[in-house]
């Protein structure tokens, strides 16, 4: 079963690249069918086999030979992999379905972010409908869920106005507001606010190296959506794990 699960992982991470290259640029995920964009040589079936025809190919074209992105077969293998983690973590089941929905939409948010610094709303609008249907069985899901989509996007836009405020100019865009409440419809209100809380923190740390090495200047846009992707993948597999722990510190009923 785990290489099954490997290998939907693999297949869906190639449909994911596909969202991640054509939703910025406004292009449809459906038509044209793959091809080479430098020289628009359709791709053919034997050439768009996920991971292995980027290795037979050296990460090359096969008619132009202009080099393949690095991101191809890295987002094929994250998603793979981070599929299979899902299985051992929940098995099969609607945990399992809806979390591998969450992270698949997660590794389009979060590579679309880091390289244009826009979160798109054909992402994250449904990904709030999907998260709040997902999660009807939750246990108190008025204040969970819906209580998590509210806090996580007021808390988001609150950080923007500080952010906005001290900066005199934008620091994160209502994307990451958006994203902040897709991300309390998946996780609920515990969880959400802790990948929230890592996602910030991360940001702003490697922001701070990075400007300190000079690589960034305070006018560059935080790509938060980034971040947050990566702080929500920590809490699906570590949340309770680390709420338990914080609370436990301080004496708390969990």
């Amino acid at each position: 079963m785990v290489i099954i699960v490997f290998i939907l992982g693999l297949i869906i991470g190639s449909f994911l690249n596909v969202c991640i290259y054509r939703i910025p640029r406004h292009i449809s995920i459906v038509y044209p069918p793959s091809r080479c964009w430098n020289c628009h040589k359709p791709i053919k079936p034997y050439d768009n086999i996920p991971l292995i025809s980027y290795l037979i190919l050296k990460g090359r074209c096969r008619y132009c030979k202009k080099k393949i992105s690095w991101r191809y077969p890295l987002v094929e293998m994250l998603t793979a992999c981070l599929f299979v983690l899902l299985y051992f973590k929940f098995g099969l089941g609607l945990d399992f379905i809806k979390q591998t929905i969450f992270i698949a939409l997660l590794i389009i948010i979060g590579f679309i972010d880091f390289e244009f610094q826009i979160i798109p709303n054909s992402i994250t609008f449904p990904g709030i409908i999907v998260g709040l249907f997902l999660n009807y069985r939750a246990h108190n899901y008025f204040r969970e869920i819906f209580g998590g989509v509210l806090l996580c996007a007021g808390i988001l836009w609150l950080f923007r106005m500080i952010g906005f405020w001290i900066r005199k100019q934008e620091m994160m865009g209502l994307g990451d507001v958006k994203l902040a409440a897709m991300v309390g419809a998946f996780l609920g209100l515990k969880n959400g606010l802790l990948s929230i809380f890592i996602g910030v923190l991360l940001g702003i740390l490697v922001w701070s190296i990075l400007m300190l090495l000079r690589l960034r200047s305070r006018k560059d846009l935080i790509p938060f959506g980034s971040f947050m992707a990566i702080g929500c993948i920590i809490a699906v597999f570590l949340g309770e794990l680390i709420i338990k722990w914080y609370w436990g510190v301080f004496n708390l009923d969990y």
